[in-house]
């Protein structure tokens, strides 16, 4: 393969892309290691090289230190790792490292996420965040199936916090409530319940 262009990123690294697609970032003296300049053939052992000795552990650093900042699913990761500009076989290698000692597990992060936001989240909200984060809906309903969610009790909450009147509402702030309550996640039968119940 071949080095189509050598890009600086910043003062300390720049971005390698081949003319087979395949892009990763190195720092510069790294370059000067292996001999690295645009225009020139990249062999494969060369390649298999720089992926083995430098970027699949930096993948696994890179990954041990996003979770350091706060738990993050399998999606997000990949993600993370993608932007950073690490190629898929580290991608992929930091993956399973971090699985084999459980660093890396969605089902732990799907129960901690659900009991956190159990409190004060509908069930629809939290499946919707869970879905934005990579979360299978199985593995989602499983974890919500085993947390009570007090919907009933949230949307009380949330009335209080309003200042809603049961008794003096007209329709225009009834609906504004149940627009307010809908996008929080709230189904409408249960926002009627609540709203309209007697004291």
């Amino acid at each position: 393969m071949q080095i189509v262009s050598v890009e600086p990123l910043d003062k300390r690294r720049s971005k390698v892309l081949t003319d087979e697609g395949l892009a990763f970032p190195l720092y510069n003296g790294e370059l000067e290691t292996y001999g690295l300049r645009e225009g020139q053939e990249l062999p494969g052992s060369v390649y298999e090289e720089i992926l083995r000795t430098v970027l699949c552990p930096r993948a696994k650093e890179r990954l041990l230190h996003l979770l350091k900042m706060s738990d993050k699913t399998e999606t997000e990761l990949r993600r993370r790792l993608r932007d950073g500009g690490y190629p898929s076989e580290a991608v992929e290698e930091a993956i399973a490292y971090g699985k084999r000692y459980r660093y890396v597990d969605d089902r732990r992060y799907t129960e901690n996420y659900v009991a956190s936001a159990a409190a004060g989240k509908s069930r629809r909200r939290i499946e919707a965040e869970l879905a934005g984060k990579g979360i299978s809906r199985e593995l989602a309903e499983a974890c919500l199936a085993e947390t009570e969610i007090d919907e009933a009790g949230q949307i009380e909450r949330l009335l209080q916090k309003r200042g809603y009147d049961r008794e003096t509402a007209d329709l225009k702030e009834q609906q504004k409530t149940m627009a307010y309550l809908s996008r929080r996640g709230f189904s409408y039968e249960a926002i009627l319940d609540i709203m309209h119940k007697k004291d």
